[in-house]
């Protein structure tokens, strides 16, 4: 039989585990519980157009293809253009040869044909004087009438005159093209090249490449259909540029501030990963939390983006990703 003392003893002891024991119940029962972030995981995406119109001729590129920067990944048939091309070659070459014989002056044979006219306007002038001096002698002498006199010197004026003309048509051939004129030639050539530079770029246009390196995720148009000028026919994604974006309610977002780590876990892959706290910025007014008790304030919900602190294989977009708290 045990003593007294000693049952007294072992019953106190036993009492007090049983109030651990409730304590703990207690504590396990109404502490608070911190639910694991659930979040998802998101990538860069470009969206390829064209920035001219046309018919979609041929599409180079697959669903989950990937994709360097530079592959060509689509081309359109786009007569007009190739149209607008042909006209600017044209107009090139009317400008450039106008422009080279405003440069060139006139031919030798124009200048040769100039100064047979005045030398043959100045022998017609030096007769007409001659006639007019020997007119001019007999009507003194009375041998003949006023009215031939006066013929005789109206036709040595022309023919002065006749052979002013022909001079100034000589040296014009002789100088070439006014300076006024070759500045204006050499400024069309200028004006029609900006035209065949903008044709030859909406010509490049028709062969759209990649901007960047990723994977196609969306062909929206396929060949023989018509493609609006600035609509996305390809999306690229670009799985080197992921990352997490989970909401965070405002009262518990302290450790999700800016720069910090978080570990988490990626179902879709069996791994763990670390992630650092990128972004933070509120989401709009209707994403609330109200509060619980009457009085309180509301609670906004914040959009947290995290990022790989190293590359994680087969992280893609849509997966879920889990932050324990």
């Amino acid at each position: 039989m045990a003593k007294p003392a000693t049952r007294r003893l072992l019953g106190g002891a036993a009492a007090v585990v049983v109030i651990a024991l409730l304590g703990w119940g207690v504590y396990q029962a109404f502490r608070p519980v911190h639910d694991p972030v659930q979040g998802q995981i998101e990538a860069q995406e470009v969206n390829v157009s064209s920035k001219v119109p046309g018919r979609v001729g041929q599409v180079h590129v697959q669903l989950g293809q990937a994709v360097k920067r530079g592959d060509l990944l689509f081309e359109l048939d786009s007569p007009e253009v190739r149209a607008k091309v042909a006209q600017a070659a044209a107009a090139r070459d009317a400008a450039g040869a106008a422009n080279q014989k405003a440069q060139a002056g006139a031919r030798p044979q124009e200048l040769v044909a100039a100064r047979a006219n005045w030398e043959r306007a100045q022998s017609g002038a030096k007769l007409a004087r001659v006639t007019f001096q020997r007119v001019q002698a007999m009507y003194a002498e009375g041998v003949i009438a006023r009215q031939k006199r006066d013929e005789a010197e109206a036709q040595a004026r022309s023919a002065d005159e006749l052979a002013t003309a022909a001079r100034a048509q000589y040296d014009l051939a002789r100088q070439g093209a006014r300076p006024e004129d070759k500045l204006a030639a050499a400024a069309q050539v200028r004006q029609v090249a900006g035209v065949v530079a903008e044709t030859d770029a909406a010509l490049a246009e028709t062969r759209i490449m990649a901007p960047a390196a990723g994977e196609v995720t969306k062909v929206a148009i396929q060949a023989g259909e018509l493609a609006p000028q600035g609509f996305p026919v390809i999306t690229l994604v670009d799985l080197a540029d992921v990352w997490a974006v989970v909401a965070v309610r405002e009262d518990e977002f302290q450790p999700y501030a800016k720069d910090t780590l978080h570990q988490a876990s990626i179902p879709a892959l069996n791994v763990k990963a670390q992630f650092k706290v990128t972004l933070v910025s509120a989401l709009p007014a209707f994403a609330t939390w109200r509060a619980a008790r009457p009085g309180g304030t509301d609670l906004r919900t914040f959009e947290v983006r995290l990022r790989p602190t190293a590359p994680v294989p087969g992280l893609r977009p849509g997966m879920t990703v889990v932050f324990e708290r």
